[in-house]
């Protein structure tokens, strides 16, 4: 059993990001799934980064700190594209954590003091044509980290998709989402 604590994408947390912890939860993980939109779903990644913009992004980091709080210092930090920024900070900072797992964004370690921390695993999934992932610069983050990190692991996937593994999403890729689901279970699994 893994102790995760999961953050939502831009559209907050919609009932695929509820139904992907859930599954985590089924396989005997314990998963904390915080709201760092404090009830807010919006229906458009835009309005979603819209309202992101307007609490601001530094604001959100510290939601998802504060999220940590009061958790075990030894858990897997998971985050869907706008909630990889907590969860990556908090992986590359946070004492004792055991993993991270980054859905559809990786940012440059530099953003959150240096060098990821080597003995951290981390997992990166993204789709291969996702213009969010391939032109805004995270899969030139994820191929830095992988290439400086001897446990880092960066799948791609074929397809274009943003939100490709929430399954209440039009963008949802139900073979890509099955094999990104294969892949965090047996990280999971392994750090048991």
């Amino acid at each position: 059993m893994t102790q995760v604590l999961l953050f939502h994408h831009a559209l907050g947390l919609t009932p695929g990001v509820r139904d992907f912890a859930e599954t985590l939860r089924r396989a005997g993980h314990i998963v904390h799934v915080p709201d760092l939109f404090e009830g807010r779903v919006f229906g458009g990644i835009e309005e979603g980064v819209a309202y992101a913009q307007e609490v601001g992004f530094g604001s959100l980091i510290e939601r998802g700190r504060a999220a940590a709080e009061g958790l075990p210092g030894e858990l897997v930090y998971a985050g869907f594209s706008l909630g990889v920024l907590p969860a990556q900070m908090l992986a590359q900072t946070r004492a004792g954590a055991k993993g991270a797992l980054l859905f559809h964004a990786c940012v440059p370690t530099s953003e959150f003091g240096g060098a990821w921390p080597q003995r951290v695993p981390v997992q990166v999934h993204g789709m291969e044509a996702d213009t969010f992932f391939v032109n805004e610069g995270d899969l030139d983050a994820a191929r830095a980290l992988v290439q400086t990190t001897p446990n880092a692991e960066l799948f791609l996937y074929p397809g274009q998709q943003h939100l490709f593994a929430d399954n209440s999403l039009s963008s949802y890729d139900e073979h890509a989402a099955r094999l990104l689901r294969e892949r965090v279970l047996r990280f999971l699994d392994g750090l048991a």
